[in-house]
């Protein structure tokens, strides 16, 4: 089997929607991929020879991951994106070749994950790590964060790079992990959705969706919601409509529907229901509490900080710098330089971090 991070030979017949549903997704990627595309060609004149000088600055660099790291950390996922499609036409070969040769070392894996790869191709990368060898809870939680921050047209395609990268299907992979876990009845929910995020929202089923949220819950013992309830609703809105349902339903009771399931007690499924709804409802501080924790034990949890970084890469930089400052007092950088020890790897997460290239 093909290791998670050498792609297997791609295959016909890959996992996803049927031939009509996927003629439409990838007339939606191609006019997405042609407005990117215009949009770049309408930046500053200096914009492609920025990249190619780039990109001569990152070969020079690729046999010092610290000197590497440091170039790429200021970039946005755009000029990334940029950055690799110049490094491809001017050597000949993906950036994700350079960085894949040295994956023992803790910095060029992030790089290769955060800096070389398209979000689909790391995404699978990162759901591929999730499921082998059986899925633990923090491996559930990986792939709620895959689920929850993808378009569902992107999600297609992170599927279809799971299926061309390691020859498996993603939802069958999480269908037959045993034993049974809620996470894994929320995951197949999100992933039954065919709804676009294109589609317009609905404040009227937004409203309707928090009363029904509200109406779930029972004074009885046992379970603090009607599950099949809950997944119904998963499986048929996206992931902004129901980020509107979670902001209606607090402008209805008050207070967020996560609070609302810590009352009177919880059982499994409505513990991992709290976790999927904050992925959902306010990544930005989602992310920002997960990099916090990954860095409260002495030994820092390297995964953890991978998964918070590349949550972060997606909702923006800025915005968990303010949420983390927000929840916590601190700023961010100062605050991984604090508690990381001295090495490459955290002078890289500073970086990122402020968003410019630590001197």
């Amino acid at each position: 089997m093909p290791g998670i991070y050498t792609a297997a030979p791609a295959r016909s017949g890959l996992d996803g929607p049927g031939p009509v549903q996927t003629r439409v997704l990838y007339i939606q990627h191609f006019i997405q991929a042609a407005a990117t595309t215009t949009m770049a060609t309408m930046a500053s004149a200096g914009s492609s020879e920025e990249a190619e000088e780039a990109c001569r600055e990152i070969r020079g660099a690729s046999g010092t991951p610290r000197r590497l790291g440091l170039l790429l950390a200021p970039r946005s996922p755009a000029e990334r994106q940029q950055i690799r499609a110049a490094y491809r036409a001017t050597f000949g070969e993906d950036l994700a070749a350079t960085l894949h040769g040295n994956q023992d070392d803790e910095l060029c894996k992030l790089l290769y994950l955060w800096g070389a790869l398209e979000p689909a191709e790391r995404d699978a990368v990162m759901a591929r790590e999730a499921v082998e060898g059986g899925v633990t809870v923090a491996g559930y939680r990986a792939l709620v964060e895959v689920f929850t921050r993808r378009k569902q047209d992107q999600l297609f395609f992170t599927k279809q790079a799971y299926m061309a990268r390691f020859r498996r299907n993603l939802d069958q992979d999480i269908m037959v992990t045993e034993p049974s876990h809620p996470y894994q009845r929320l995951l197949l929910a999100l992933a039954a959705s065919r709804r676009s995020h294109h589609d317009d929202l609905s404040q009227h089923v937004a409203k309707c969706d928090a009363r029904r949220l509200h109406d779930t819950k029972n004074s009885g013992a046992g379970s603090v919601v009607d599950e099949a309830v809950i997944l119904e609703m998963f499986s048929k809105r996206s992931i902004p409509q129901l980020r509107l349902a979670f902001c209606s339903y607090k402008h209805i009771y008050g207070h967020d529907y996560t609070k609302a399931l810590k009352m009177n007690g919880s059982g499994e499924f409505e513990e991992s229901l709290r976790v999927v709804v904050k992925c959902i409802y306010n990544p930005s501080k989602y992310y920002s509490k997960l990099l916090q924790r990954s860095m409260l034990s002495a030994a820092t949890d390297k995964r953890m900080v991978t998964r918070a970084i590349l949550g972060s890469d997606d909702v923006g930089i800025d915005e968990i710098r303010s949420a983390f400052k927000s929840s916590y007092g601190r700023n961010l950088a100062d605050y991984i330089q604090e508690n990381l020890p001295e090495s490459d790897y955290r002078d890289f997460l500073v970086a990122v971090a402020r968003g410019s290239v630590a001197p």
